[in-house]
């Protein structure tokens, strides 16, 4: 079972994960299965799960500790077993430092974490996502390309992505319903944008990596503490959240560093 936690209105998000009886709200007509419910000996994956109301958060977390919790309008407690995964694109360390986010909900979470290098980091792949996003809009644009030049591939590598894949499949999608041919043609122009010569992109790669390895020498010196005088964030001339920051940027999570001491 799936729920975007960002597309559905603050207001029905307890109902659509939880479940409500008839009855429990003006609306409620009949009864409804939440998702948690339905996904019962099965997974759940809660995608921008940074979205999800602070005052439902408790309520998550119950799910996740006690493996039980109740419908809306109900008083019956209901037991499951679930596995949940959640994604987002939020920075959670600093919205815990914000109050809101809570603490206990995120390290609940956070036990198995995969960070995603952005897009512009992982160049190789755009060959590989360019053949599939042009086999997947085929049949939604009613058009099939049977060529895509290396010029197109050249220049969609010297680019920087900040919209990361959607917006490759964005672009995608508008060069083939522009493209009168069966040929995919991207240029310079069509990005809309200044597009990096390669040897900029191979340098601020390069400046990210030795950030990357100097924050990772200063965490382990000490010993993971990141605030006071003697942690991380001050050695390195930084405030804590800002630190965060950086560390999330740069795919940085202390149970990889942990692994890495090992």
């Amino acid at each position: 079972m799936k729920l975007n936690c960002a597309a559905i209105p603050s207001g029905l998000v307890e109902s659509e994960l939880f479940g409500h009886e008839r009855g429990a709200f003006t609306e409620a007509i009949s009864q409804k299965v939440g998702r948690i419910e339905l996904a019962d000996q099965g997974s759940l994956f809660l995608d921008e799960i940074g979205d999800i109301p602070l005052e439902l958060q408790p309520k998550l977390l119950r799910v996740l500790q006690e493996r039980e919790f109740e419908r809306l309008g109900s008083t019956r407690t209901k037991q499951v077993d679930v596995r949940v995964i959640a994604a987002t694109h939020r920075d959670l360390e600093g919205m815990i430092l914000e109050k809101r986010f809570r603490s206990d909900l995120y390290y609940r979470l956070n036990v198995v974490p995969i960070v995603i290098a952005p897009l512009r980091e992982r160049l190789e792949d755009i060959p590989l996502l360019v053949r599939h996003f042009v086999h997947q809009l085929a049949g939604k644009v009613g058009k099939t390309i049977d060529m895509i030049p290396p010029s197109t591939l050249d220049v969609l590598r010297h680019y920087p992505w900040p919209g990361n894949i959607r917006e490759l499949e964005n672009m995608i999608e508008r060069a083939m319903i522009l493209n009168p041919g069966p040929v995919l043609r991207i240029s310079h122009h069509d990005l809309g944008c200044r597009v990096a010569p390669a040897e900029d992109i191979a340098r601020v790669r390069t400046l990210e990596e030795v950030e990357r390895s100097h924050i990772l020498t200063i965490l382990k010196e000490t010993r993971w503490i990141v605030a006071g005088p003697g942690g991380a964030a001050a050695r390195l001339g930084l405030n804590r959240s800002t630190l965060y920051f950086r560390m999330k940027k740069l795919g940085i999570a202390r149970s990889l560093v942990a692994s890495c001491d090992r």
